[in-house]
């Protein structure tokens, strides 16, 4: 063209600078943009854009050089220089403070925030694990334009604030020359959201996720309704749904709903575990009142219809224990047929455990009668706490019995009752220490160092510590 006397225009040049920023040819745009300087053409604003996708695998700092040069050319950026600034970092999902400082740049001009850019970059912020930021700007987008993000976007803020198990925070941004000062409600905000507002159902694994940050921070309400979608999902429910139901409900300080749950559980062929009733334990736990009221609850339930699961009753038992009141974990024990439960195991084993806190032999005996007569059969831990029992008595012949026993019943004593055996043994100038040591070793396990240093000072070492 300029050999035969053809002077290129502004829509030459920026259809080269066009094709060369495609391949992110930096050195030879900049020598068209002289080129054009030469033929005395000036710049446009789609040069400048042509330069920043041509730039977009250099560093930031490149970028913001391009956008001084539009300045001095008293070219004022535009949404569409913002957008490709921010899309060279929401493509490879780095630099998102720099994401963050175009975005306020665009708010300080006075510049729109395109709906494609925040949906862009609130996933962005939801992908590397920033859920209230994600959020934040979420709020702020819809708040600020009259465009509403995509039922994805929130599912993203929603999957992201589950997973980091965030409720609530505070986020202050200034804005357009306004401060937006409100709180947000992470998992609890976009659930609402997602299956009040855009009616979209999250798929189980999600509301997995829901249904623990719901537990964790007592939001019994959202733990419910999650229950709720999932039946509408199709979904089977399963012991692992009702359990940060339980926990929700019990840190909500609602014990009677928590106990309900588990008769909903085994009404629905679920049924409660020890774990299950974890929450209701710790809640318990924290003082004697809360073991005495509970018995309140279990009688209006009862007084209403519902059948009072053993979990429940188990609980009481266990917080009993672990208050040190073996008296009132035995009149919850003789409870159970008042309200038509029968004990089981994990019973038995919570028992036996106050027992030997309190060296309560003829109450572990009373217990084994118990036991058999039910039918039950006794397991590893009732074996290791019968044997343990034993060995808190002066007479503890019969802890040899039940270890032949459980080994008879094919279950491997743990390293704890052989630990315990070979002490006693010691203690007691009991000979026998060598047998249940060489026993430890042919299980494969090893003795400890503490243990060691206890056998070679013929428990001595043990009595200076005390």
């Amino acid at each position: 063209m300029k050999k035969e006397g053809v002077e290129p225009d502004i829509i030459i040049y920026n259809n080269l600078l066009a094709c060369l920023a495609e391949d992110c040819h930096v050195l030879e745009a900049w020598a068209v943009v002289e080129d054009m300087s030469s033929m005395g053409i000036a710049p446009d604003r789609n040069t400048f854009h042509h330069l920043i996708h041509a730039s977009r695998q250099l560093q930031s700092t490149a970028i913001w050089d391009i956008i001084d040069k539009m300045e001095a050319e008293n070219i004022r950026p535009n949404e569409q220089t913002f957008f490709l600034m921010i899309q060279r970092h929401t493509t490879d999902k780095r630099n998102l403070e720099f994401i963050l400082q175009c975005m306020y740049e665009m708010g300080s001009r006075g510049l729109v925030i395109e709906l494609t850019i925040a949906q862009d970059v609130i996933g962005l912020a939801a992908e590397l694990g920033f859920p209230r930021l994600a959020l934040d700007l979420a709020e702020n987008f819809e708040a600020t334009s009259v465009r509403r993000l995509s039922p994805e976007t929130w599912m993203r803020c929603l999957a992201s604030s589950a997973e980091a198990l965030y409720v609530c925070g505070i986020f202050i941004m200034y804005r357009f020359h306004l401060t937006y000062d409100w709180k947000t409600e992470g998992v609890q905000r976009c659930w609402e959201q997602v299956v009040g507002v855009l009616n979209v159902t999250p798929d189980e694994g999600l509301c997995l996720d829901v249904l623990h940050t719901a537990g964790r921070h007592g939001l019994s309400d959202l733990a419910t309704d999650v229950i709720r979608v999932l039946r509408n999902l199709g979904a089977d429910w399963q012991e692992h749904h009702f359990a940060p139901l339980v926990e929700a409900l019990c840190k909500a300080g609602n014990l009677k709903d928590a106990f309900g749950t588990l008769d909903l559980m085994r009404s629905s062929n679920i049924f409660p575990t020890t774990i299950t009733a974890q929450p209701i334990y710790d809640f318990l736990k924290q003082d004697i009142d809360k073991v005495d009221g509970a018995w309140e609850l279990l009688d209006k339930l009862r007084n209403e219809g519902k059948t009072i699961d053993r979990t429940a009753i188990n609980a009481i038992i266990r917080a009993a224990i672990s208050l040190s009141d073996l008296q009132r974990a035995v009149g919850a024990y003789k409870a159970f047929p008042d309200y038509k439960c029968v004990p089981d195991i994990d019973t038995f084993n919570t028992l036996l455990s106050g027992c030997i806190v309190a060296s309560h032999r003829e109450l572990g005996n009373k217990l084994l009668l118990d036991l058999k007569e039910l039918g039950i059969k006794p397991d590893a831990t009732t074996y290791e706490r019968i044997i343990i029992l034993c060995l808190t008595q002066a007479t503890y012949e019969d802890a040899f019995f039940y270890l032949e026993e459980m080994k008879a019943q094919k279950f491997v004593p743990p390293r704890s009752v052989y630990d315990a055996v070979i002490r006693t043994c010691i203690a007691a100038s009991d000979s026998r220490y060598t047998l249940a040591l060489d026993e430890l070793k042919q299980c494969g396990y090893t003795v400890s160092k503490n243990l060691q240093t206890f056998i070679d000072s013929g428990g001595q070492e043990s009595m200076r510590r005390s």
